[in-house]
Order: structure tokens, then C-alpha cells, then sequence
């Protein structure tokens, strides 16, 4: 069965985060893919999680973008499965766009997928919610 086989290959797995976790939100599932074989990384976002200290006015989705594509690019990641949960799902299609002949599977986990041009603020007040945050320095 050529199936099972394809299964016994390690894969790379980048690991995109929602709104209100880190890297560290996936530590369970990287755990699971970690003792199969398979690399995972997954980065957290600018301004976000363990890096909220960063949070600025100037951080937006061309930031969470360079996020994911620098992790990739500096790796030197190839053949990945690019996993989006929730908010993870617009900057990884941003993302894509730059480094979609590195990805061969994506996985959106109860993610927001835009459509062509549309942007995160048509669906949700994210951007608003983290510059206000990001002027009570919180």
C-alpha cells in the first residue's frame, strides 16, 4: 500500500498560530509530530504571545506576513505543510503568495481564508483591538 508509506516520511510542518496564543499554542501537536520523525516549527507572531512586548501601532499584517515567510526563508524550509489556525489563516495566505513553491499542503484549522483582496478588517475588529491594546501599553 503506497499509502502507509507516504506516511512513514518525515515532513516539515510551520505551524501558524490564532489571534490570542503563540508558538507555544501548538506545543501538544508539536510534541505528536516531533516523536513521528517530522520537523516542526512554529513561530509566534510580532506583538503577540511571548512576543507582545513587541506590540506597536506599526505592527501590522505585513508584519505576521514577514513573520512566517522569514521562519521559512531563513530555515530553508522546502515540501511544507503550512498549518493556519483562526486569525493564522490571513497572514499564511499572505504568506503563501511569497513562499507557495516551498508549501505543498496546507491545512486551515478553523481559519479565516480570504478571498482575493479582502481583508482581515472585513471580517473582524482584530486591527482595532490590538491598537487599542497597543495604546493602554497592555
Amino acid at each position: 500500500m503506497t499509502g502507509s508509506k507516504d506516511h512513514a516520511t518525515p515532513k516539515t510542518f510551520v505551524l501558524v498560530h490564532g489571534v490570542f496564543g503563540g508558538g507555544w499554542y501548538w506545543r501538544r501537536v508539536s510534541g505528536v509530530l516531533q516523536t513521528k520523525g517530522h520537523r516542526v516549527f512554529s513561530p509566534t507572531l510580532t506583538g503577540l504571545g511571548e512576543r507582545s512586548h513587541l506590540l506597536s501601532k506599526d505592527i501590522n499584517l505585513d508584519t505576521h506576513i514577514t513573520d512566517i515567510v522569514n521562519v521559512i526563508k531563513w530555515e530553508d524550509l522546502e515540501d511544507i505543510c503550512l498549518v493556519a489556525h483562526s486569525y493564522g489563516g490571513v497572514p499564511a495566505s499572505g504568506a503563501i503568495e511569497q513562499i507557495g513553491s516551498r508549501v505543498s499542503s496546507i491545512v486551515w484549522v478553523d481559519a479565516f481564508k480570504p478571498e482575493d483582496g479582502q481583508k482581515q478588517a472585513d471580517k473582524t475588529s482584530f486591527r482595532q483591538a490590538l491598537l487599542d491594546s497597543a495604546e493602554k501599553g497592555s
